[in-house]
């Protein structure tokens, strides 16, 4: 693998530096319409859930932000393989709630480190609520021990912050055993299976957790020629930064000569038909991994 001065990634690391006006986008290594204002209208559980607190303007700004590099303790974490989800994007920043939902404890930043608007997945509306995954780490897997850390975290935001965006109607199965990366249908049917590299057994690739496309990007000097970099939101949960740098261990899809076997870092790689068929899914698509 190939060290940057910045951020280095073999699953992907996703950093990028607003500095000067002058975006940096995450750099990755190698290795073997804003739409319709959604309403709060209630549901059936609504009366069992609490109201959404005031946050100040200033207790907000207060708050860490909940990047693909954080660390935020009080997030929830999230190990499960869901199949269905909403896309939204956030009016303004957005304050984190986690499961007692009565103090804030992140920020969900409404545009993300290309400053673009953030992408932002709900699972469960419950009243003035919706449960969404987030860009973060909960634990870091050096302090998890054994059990190792979530992949994926969740969080609860107010309804009132989101705004309806484009809803995947496909999602992402990546098989660690068959090594493989299928596009399957709302139905269960398969639409495209391809063949795939992914994690060694002492850098996996996380599996038993679903998260989301998060962000795509073009950087030849990474190796991986105009194939766009397929970012997800998941980390991995056996290091805490695999790829060196201070990246997050963020795990992605991206081009390579290479797609089969365990040969990775915990990136996902895979042919230029493959980069293709998932750079067509909106962003916010679900990414599970098995």
């Amino acid at each position: 693998m190939r060290k940057r001065t910045l951020w280095t990634s073999v699953g992907i690391a996703a950093a990028a530096v607003v500095a000067a006006g002058v975006i940096t986008v995450p750099l990755l290594g190698s290795a073997p319409d804003a739409g319709r204002p959604v309403s709060a209208t209630p549901t059936a559980s609504a009366t069992a859930t609490p109201a959404v607190p005031s946050v100040s303007a200033a207790a907000l700004a207060a708050l860490p932000e909940a990047r693909y590099s954080a660390v935020v303790p009080g997030l929830m974490p999230f190990a499960s393989t869901v199949t269905r989800d909403t896309v939204f994007h956030l009016s303004a920043d957005a304050p984190l709630f986690g499961q007692d939902r009565t103090t804030p404890v992140a920020r969900f930043a409404a545009r993300d480190f290309l400053q673009q608007p953030s992408t932002v997945v709900g699972l469960r509306r419950e009243g003035a609520w919706e449960l969404v995954l987030t860009p973060a780490r909960q634990q870091l897997p050096s302090a998890a021990g054994e059990s190792g850390a979530a992949a994926q975290t969740s969080a609860w935001v107010p309804v009132s912050a989101l705004t309806a965006a484009a809803t995947p109607t496909s999602h992402v199965v990546i098989s660690t055993e068959h090594q493989t990366v299928s596009i399957v249908d709302a139905s269960g049917a398969v639409e495209h299976s391809f063949s795939a590299g992914v994690g060694t057994a002492q850098t996996p690739t996380p599996t038993g957790v679903t998260g989301y496309l998060e962000q795509r990007y073009v950087d030849a000097s990474q190796g991986t020629g105009d194939h766009p970099i397929q970012l997800t939101s998941l980390h991995s949960s056996a290091a805490d930064e695999p790829y060196g740098g201070h990246d997050g261990g963020l795990i992605g899809m991206h081009w390579n000569a290479a797609t089969s076997g365990a040969v990775s870092h915990g990136c996902v790689r895979l042919d230029a038909d493959a980069v293709a068929a998932v750079d067509a899914l909106p962003l916010g698509t679900l990414v599970t991994v098995e």
